[in-house]
C-alpha cells in the first residue's frame, strides 16, 4: 500500500512549512502587541489582528484558540523573559552581596518590563479581570516572581548575608510594590527620564525588606 509521505519537513520556496507557521505566529504576535499594548485588548477584533499580520482567519486559529488565547500568550511571554533576565543577571555575583544582587536583579526585571510601554500594559493592565483562564496565568506570574525573590532571600540567608526567618508576606509585599511601580511608569510618560530612581528605589526596598 502507497504511503503518502509526511509533510512537516516539506519546503515551500526556501522554507519548510514549519519555518512559515513560525514566522505567521512572530507576525500575529507583533500585531497583537502593538493593537492590545497601544488602544486595549477590547479594541481590536481577530479580523483586525489578521490584517495588520497579513495572514487569514484560518491561519489564527491554526495557533490559538481565541484572542484571549493570544493575549495570555503575550502575557506569559513578557513574563517568562523577564523571570529570565533577573536569574541571568544574578547568576554571576557574589551570593552574599545583597546590595549587588538586589539591584541587578530588580534593573534586570526593568529592563525587560520598562523596554516597551506595550509589554507592560499587556502584563499589568490589559491581562487584569479578563476570563478565570487569564486570571490564573496573570497569578502564576505572580507567584513566579514571588517564588524567585523566596529562593533568592533564602540563598542570602544561607550565605549569611540576612538571617533565616519566615519571610512569605514580605515577598508578596515587594512583588506588589515592584509591579506597582513599573504599572505607574506605563501611563506616566515623563517617568522615562526616572527608570533608574525607579530601579534604585525598588532596589532599597528589597534590601530593606530583607534586613527587616
Amino acid at each position: 500500500m502507497h504511503r503518502v509521505p509526511p509533510t512537516t519537513g516539506r519546503r515551500y520556496g526556501s522554507k519548510t512549512a514549519e519555518e512559515r507557521r513560525a514566522e505567521r505566529r512572530a507576525r500575529l504576535m507583533a500585531a497583537a502587541l502593538d493593537a492590545f499594548g497601544t488602544d486595549g485588548y477590547g479594541a481590536a477584533s481577530i479580523e483586525q489582528l489578521c490584517a495588520a499580520a497579513g495572514i487569514s482567519t484560518r491561519n489564527f486559529y491554526e495557533e490559538f484558540r481565541t484572542r484571549e488565547a493570544l493575549l495570555i500568550a503575550l502575557h506569559d511571554d513578557v513574563n517568562a523573559r523577564a523571570l529570565a533576565a533577573v536569574g541571568a543577571a544574578l547568576a554571576g555575583l557574589n551570593p552574599a552581596d545583597l546590595e549587588a544582587r538586589a539591584r541587578a536583579g530588580v534593573r534586570a526585571y526593568f529592563d525587560v518590563m520598562t523596554s516597551d510601554r506595550r509589554w507592560a500594559r499587556i502584563a499589568l493592565v490589559e491581562s487584569v479581570g479578563i476570563s478565570a483562564e487569564a486570571e490564573a496565568h496573570r497569578r502564576a506570574a505572580i507567584d513566579g516572581f514571588a517564588a524567585l525573590l523566596s529562593g533568592e532571600l533564602v540563598r542570602l540567608a544561607d550565605a549569611g548575608a540576612i538571617t533565616h526567618r519566615d519571610r512569605e508576606l514580605t515577598v508578596v509585599a515587594l512583588v506588589g510594590a515592584i509591579n506597582g511601580l513599573v504599572n505607574t511608569w506605563t501611563v506616566t510618560e515623563d517617568w522615562d527620564a526616572r527608570v533608574d530612581d525607579v530601579v534604585e528605589t525598588a532596589a532599597r526596598l528589597v534590601v530593606l525588606a530583607a534586613r527587616g
